[in-house]
């Protein structure tokens, strides 16, 4: 009787009838509980539909029974994948292909996993595994690139994904990652043709550039805009059945949420501290829920300290977290990845939360129409440009970015010597990660050396991929490589000390310095920036201006060279600058946690009465808080 309606479950199974498999299995099972097939396809089952809980506990069952399938040791990794219970993932697989050493599948998602980890070179001997089996899979190809990527082997990733393009011209954002790969390695000797084909196929509505790439990497804001669009549209759509629906809260404090992968020693850490530890406990209850790495740094520990509740919520699923969200009834869910590394905006997709808001980690739009919120000032979002952006933008008075007072500098100050730095001379710095110099500033920074006798221009070193083409770059402009001097990295503390030895940060187009900014300001360094066209572009304006040194902003890359040569050569001029900038950093609102966290604060408030009383979203201006 049992194998009868076996045979009918598996019938409908193959037919694509879910429901009704799912219904026969449960009667062959409660005919005899330890059937193994029955158990596990049911298993399988509520993985097809979703049910990735149940689908783990289920096949986790079966195991039991038999432990000798490979099928049902991979099928419960990818339940466990799905739950971003990564680490038992692993486990999984490493039984699937002991059992089966040939199981590509198996190898592939076993990468995948451990990319998760962080165990980036184990996800690439994975990856080769699976390679070396199954040459031409498009998805272990595009996960042996990306592992590469992580690994800072820049060249070879994008010599990676050429690969795979080669094999599918169209394969989703493989086009616009190498790109993005040979940016960071400064590989500038097929620029112009990358540029071309990317053009085109942005143009044609192709998925070829993930969103966070897209802020880095363009200057238009409409195409940013598409980008986030497609990409929100193909892996994290809104739900049909949203978690909140409606209710409205009324309690005695408003709930926030702050969602971040970053609290741990990272720049966003830095920024967010101060406003953590300012929040106003009378009136607002804040919770941190963290689902990144816990470093035990003194940053992680002061985080946890600041809030009314910090959860860990590592190893949970976007469903998990969305409905504890939803259980607690917090008020405001806040973002602090948008599309940034590690992001999970599938948590926000859910609706767990009245409103929902984009802040301070994604320099740009989400493209989701659950994202209620962009929170930014009138420098990095004109008026004009309001409607590049999804979410309705809160214009907060001066700077839109959070800054913290107590970023320590260290009491030793190195000397230039020490940092590998000519003793005497013009000091041009730009400590932004190498992705974001372009062959155009580059230009310009070598016309400056020329130009200026005895300067050099320091650098931070990202990579030795992007070490080794600057240099050949400079030579190949007639500079001596040796007047490009890359620093190595510090601990915080250290390096902004050591940011002091420079005269002028030169900071980059398409994309601006943020939190290097910020950093230089804070040390009494003076940053010339170039007003750009897109929100990452306009970020160091927002801040340069915020500490009243608004004429080092600039419309044009010529007026930048111009102004960048006149700083170099009147020696008063840098004087006045540097004493501008330490009078003005004490009174500055840019580095007054206090006065920033009530600015946030009213503009939550307004969020949520407009909220309780029916109104939808609006952008709207906040006025300073006293």
């Amino acid at each position: 009787m049992s194998e009868a309606l076996f045979r009918d479950a598996v019938r409908s199974h193959q037919g694509g009838d879910l429901a009704d498999a799912a219904r026969l299995y449960g009667a062959v099972l409660s005919a005899d509980p330890r059937h193994f097939q029955a158990l596990y396809l049911l298993g399988f089952v509520r993985y097809q539909q979703g049910a990735f809980d149940q689908a783990e506990k289920l096949i986790g069952d079966a195991v039991k029974i038999n432990p000798n399938s490979p099928d049902a040791f991979y099928n419960r990794g990818c339940a466990l994948q799905r739950l971003q219970r990564a680490a038992e993932a692993v486990s999984c697989f490493d039984s699937a292909v002991r059992l089966k050493p040939d199981y590509d599948e198996a190898w592939t998602n076993r990468g995948v996993a451990l990319l998760a980890l962080r165990g980036y070179t184990d996800a690439l001997s994975s990856f080769d595994r699976a390679l070396s089996i199954k040459p031409r899979d498009l998805e272990t190809l595009s996960n042996r690139a990306g592992a590469l990527f992580e690994l800072k082997r820049y060249e070879e990733a994008a010599d990676a994904y050429a690969k795979l393009l080669a094999i599918a011209p169209d394969f989703p954002y493989a086009l616009g990652t190498e790109v993005l790969c040979r940016a960071y390695a400064c590989d500038w000797r097929a620029i112009d043709k990358d540029r071309a084909l990317l053009a085109t196929a942005l143009s044609a509505g192709k998925p070829v550039l993930q969103p966070h790439a897209a802020t880095l990497l363009l200057k238009d804001e409409k195409l940013q805009l598409q980008c986030a669009r497609l990409w929100v549209a193909e892996r994290c759509p809104a739900a049909q059945v949203p978690l909140w629906r409606g209710e409205r809260y009324r309690h005695d404090k408003i709930r926030l949420a702050y969602l971040s992968a970053d609290f741990h020693t990272h720049a966003t850490a830095y920024l967010i501290a101060g406003v953590f530890e300012a929040h106003d406990k009378t009136r607002f209850e804040a919770t941190a829920m963290s689902f990144g790495p816990n470093d035990k740094s003194e940053m992680r520990g002061r985080l946890e300290r600041s809030v009314d509740r910090f959860m860990d919520m590592s190893g949970k699923s976007d469903h998990e977290i969305a409905d504890l969200l939803r259980r607690m009834e917090i008020d405001i869910a806040v973002d602090l990845k948008g599309h940034t590394q590690d992001a999970r905006p599938g948590v926000l997709a859910l609706r767990p939360a009245p409103v929902q808001v984009n802040y301070l980690g994604h320099p740009g739009t989400m493209g989701a129409d659950y994202i209620d919120y962009l929170i930014a000032d009138e420098i990095v979002i004109p008026r004009e440009a309001r409607g590049n952006y999804q979410e309705q933008v809160v214009y907060l008075p001066g700077s839109y970015q959070a800054n913290d007072a107590q970023r320590h500098i260290a009491d030793r100050t190195p000397s230039r010597a020490e940092e590998g730095l000519p003793v005497d001379g013009f000091v041009f710095c730009s400590f932004n990660s190498c992705y974001k110099i372009t062959p155009e500033i580059f230009a310009i920074w070598m016309r400056l050396l020329r130009d200026v006798q005895g300067s050099c221009l320091w650098l931070f070193q990202d990579n030795l991929d992007a070490a080794r083409n600057l240099k050949r770059e400079a030579k190949a402009s007639g500079v001596d490589a040796s007047r490009v001097i890359f620093a190595a990295r510090k601990p915080l503390a250290e390096h902004l000390a050591r940011q002091k030895l420079a005269d002028l940060f030169l900071d980059t187009l398409p994309c601006n310095a943020h939190t290097t900014a910020s950093d230089a300001l804070w040390v009494g360094l003076p940053v010339l920036t170039c007003k750009g066209t897109t929100f990452a572009g306009r970020v160091a304006a927002s801040l340069v201006s915020a500490v009243g040194l608004s004429d080092l902003i600039v419309s044009s890359l010529d007026e930048y060279e111009t102004l960048a040569r006149r700083i170099a050569s009147d020696k008063t001029m840098l004087k006045e600058l540097k004493a501008k900038l330490a009078r003005n950093s004490v009174t500055s609102s840019l580095f007054d946690a206090p006065k920033i966290t009530r600015n946030l604060e009213r503009a939550f408030e307004n969020m949520i009465d407009r909220c309780r009383r029916g109104l939808a979203p609006a952008s709207f201006w906040v006025e300073p808080a006293i």
